[in-house]
């Protein structure tokens, strides 16, 4: 195993952990509000501890109740509340499916390519075969090994 799959292989592991520890969903008026007022925080200790003003601190919890905040600021917030930020981008299918899917899209869309340009010359185009599907895999597999970032290309 190269130095690159092995990456690969140890990204997915670590996000299909966190896939299987799913977070709780954002509460309605987001977790700056919901935090701060389970603590007993009002609004202007918040805002002291941030070195704004009351309705600033209310508009912070307003930004990130409605994905209008930035990391930088929400970490920020999180750090006055006395708590970590945890961000992760949690893929929906392991990694190494989703590489394998688009090189098989890619392997099909040469083969296609392949196909209308024999059609135009009037050569016979082979119907789908066993054959078929396994040349299809080797070319995407060989696109695998060799786009390197031009996979998504």
């Amino acid at each position: 195993m190269n130095a690159k799959e092995l990456r690969l292989a140890q990204m997915d592991a670590v996000l299909q952990d966190a896939a299987s520890h799913p977070l709780p969903p954002r509460p309605p008026a987001g977790w700056l509000r919901a935090i701060r007022e389970a603590l007993g925080m009002t609004s202007g200790v918040l805002a002291e501890r941030l070195g704004v003003t009351a309705s600033g601190a209310r508009k912070l919890e307003q930004a990130e109740a409605v994905d209008a905040i930035t990391l930088g600021t929400l970490r920020r917030v999180a750090e006055a509340l006395d708590c970590d930020l945890q961000y992760a981008l949690v893929p929906r299918r392991p990694l190494r499916e989703m590489r394998w899917q688009q090189a098989l899209h890619l392997a099909q869309q040469w083969q296609q390519r392949a196909g209308r340009t024999m059609a135009l010359e009037a050569q016979p185009v082979a119907s789908p075969s066993a054959a078929a599907n396994e040349r299809l895999e080797a070319m995407a597999l060989e696109i695998l090994h060799t786009s390197g970032t031009r996979l998504w290309d």
